[in-house]
């Protein structure tokens, strides 16, 4: 612990131990602001997200169907649920319109997948035999070593949503891939999940997926709206960071 706040600005220290009482969880935050080089506002963002929390709890098949290192590190990179507080976002949108709001916010969209993703595309095209499809989200993880497929679900999450999810994975390991690559994962992301269902669904699934559910600001708890960061507290401190 000492030397992690060492490595920390002393106003990084102050927010953790003002915020932050249980010491193992303020040991996990330090370590997290020094692996992703936060400044103090993405501490506090984070802080106010509940990000411990929330990472690692996404309902996945990783441990049958990816090598156990990279399974542990797989799940310990998705998170449930996602934050997508900084989408505006009519009463009646659809899916295209959450796609296209999180790529115009693609830098706080990052920052809320985390360290690592690369954005690769939107509606990313594959051709197989004489079909063409189209992948809502395309990410590379360059820890993981993989490419991410995500794919966006207005509603409630249903076993049927694997199957596509599932198809598409075998497109891209076989489409784009390279061969130093590791195994393609799908994140699904949803309004609602039954945890159980959701279990149930990817058993017998044989490429790795996980399943999570999202919540936009018009859906958020009120006492987490309330302390979650404006618009332009988020603006500020990505500029801040960029030109750091």
């Amino acid at each position: 612990m000492q030397q992690l706040v060492a490595k920390l600005p002393w106003g990084h220290n102050i927010l953790l131990m003002e915020k932050v009482k249980d010491m193992d969880t303020r040991l996990w935050y330090a370590q997290q602001c020094v692996e992703n080089q936060w400044g103090r506002e993405a501490l506090n963002s984070q802080l106010k997200k509940n990000l411990f929390e929330r990472q690692g709890k996404a309902t996945s098949n990783f441990r049958s169907t990816l090598l156990q290192d990279i399974s542990t590190l797989a799940q310990q990179t998705l998170k449930d649920p996602y934050v997508f507080d900084f989408l505006t976002l009519d009463t009646d949108y659809r899916e295209r319109d959450i796609e296209n709001q999180l790529i115009k916010h693609v830098s706080k969209f990052l920052l809320e997948l985390g360290k690592s993703f690369a954005f690769i595309g939107q509606q990313y095209h594959l051709k197989v035999s004489q079909s063409d499809y189209y992948i809502d989200l395309l990410f590379y993880h360059t820890r993981l070593k993989c490419y991410v497929v995500i794919e966006l679900k207005n509603g409630k999450f249903i076993p049927e949503h694997t199957g596509k999810l599932n198809f598409y994975l075998s497109a891209v390991d076989s489409l784009v891939k390279a061969s130093d690559d590791n195994s393609t994962i799908g994140l699904l992301l949803c309004k609602e999940k039954d945890t159980i269902e959701a279990e149930f669904a990817l058993r017998d699934i044989l490429k790795p997926i996980g399943v999570s559910e999202y919540v936009i600001a018009e859906n958020l708890p009120e006492n987490l709206k309330s302390s979650l960061p404006t618009m332009e507290e988020i603006e500020r401190q990505l500029k801040i960071e960029t030109k750091e």
